[in-house]
């Protein structure tokens, strides 16, 4: 249903997650980890691109062990890897050609932090002409409780609630759960 023509392929996401951003005590965090790499096993036996962005800023700096993905994924060296300092993982950033060059119109997001760099880039992705679907159960976020945000597991909960009915004329957002996912 993209707005992008000539783009009828799919690509996965996988946004920052770094060992600096998902953390020991990130929300379920082994079994978003687990998603996440079931996905990308899944989406290269399907011959499906996947994406990987990193976030660099003073906190994530590159070559450090907090700028670098945890260590349960890997990233093949023919996979595209996308560096960002912005939320949104279109801004300022090749992603767009990389999707084009792909001739990709949906993209599956996932990773952290939801409550930022999830929902900024499927945003992004949706007034850009994408169709952007959130894998409900493989992305997870800090806990911003101290300075009044909603505990982590609410901050999920309502992203997954609020996109599950995303559209636009012509595109479509979504959910899904990582079992039901097709390539």
């Amino acid at each position: 249903m993209t707005t992008l023509p000539q783009r009828p392929h799919t690509a996965l996401l996988v946004i920052d997650v770094q060992n600096g951003v998902v953390v020991p005590n990130s929300p379920n965090r082994e079994k978003v980890i687990a998603n996440i790499g079931s996905l990308i096993d899944r989406a290269r036996a399907a011959d499906v691109p996947v994406i990987w962005v990193q976030h660099q800023d003073e906190d994530l700096a590159p070559g450090t062990p907090a700028w670098e993905y945890v260590p349960e994924l890997k990233r093949v060296d023919a996979e595209p890897l996308v560096a960002k300092s912005y939320p949104d993982s279109f801004e300022d950033t090749d992603l767009e050609s990389v999707l084009a060059e792909r001739s990709v119109g949906r993209v599956l997001v996932t990773g952290a932090q939801t409550d930022c760099c999830i929902r900024s880039t499927l945003h992004g992705a949706l007034v850009r002409g994408y169709d952007a679907t959130l894998v409900a159960d493989a992305h997870t976020t800090e806990d911003l409780t101290e300075y009044g945000a909603p505990a982590p597991e609410q901050v999920i909960a309502h992203t997954n609630l609020y996109w599950s009915n995303q559209h636009a004329p012509g595109r479509q957002g979504g959910t899904v759960e990582t079992a039901e996912v097709t390539f």
